[in-house]
């Protein structure tokens, strides 16, 4: 029996690699608002974070979510984001 395929994705804070499904996406929308998107279905650019604090930390330190997004972000979307992460991972 075959192997099924199982999609990776690098986390824009620690970098490591793990599974799509195991790890948080961000979405920049096409109408340019950034979010958090927990199905991972929404249209937009995306990128994604392990569920865990410390990568978090890591990403906002760096600006990896404007890198990656391709959009400079205020420190008010970043609370939200983070925010919105947080309470992501706590349902997880």
């Amino acid at each position: 029996m075959a192997r099924r395929h199982v999609p990776e994705r690098t986390c824009v804070g620690c970098r490591g690699r793990a599974p799509k499904a195991s790890l948080v996406r961000v979405v920049r929308s096409p109408d340019g608002r950034v979010g958090a998107d927990p199905g991972g279905k929404a249209p937009g650019r995306g990128a994604y974070i392990h569920p865990d604090p410390a990568c978090l930390g890591l990403a906002l330190k760096r600006g990896a979510f404007a890198r990656a997004l391709r959009r400079a972000l205020s420190p008010e979307e970043l609370g939200t984001l983070r925010a919105e992460i947080e309470r992501i991972v706590g349902e997880r």
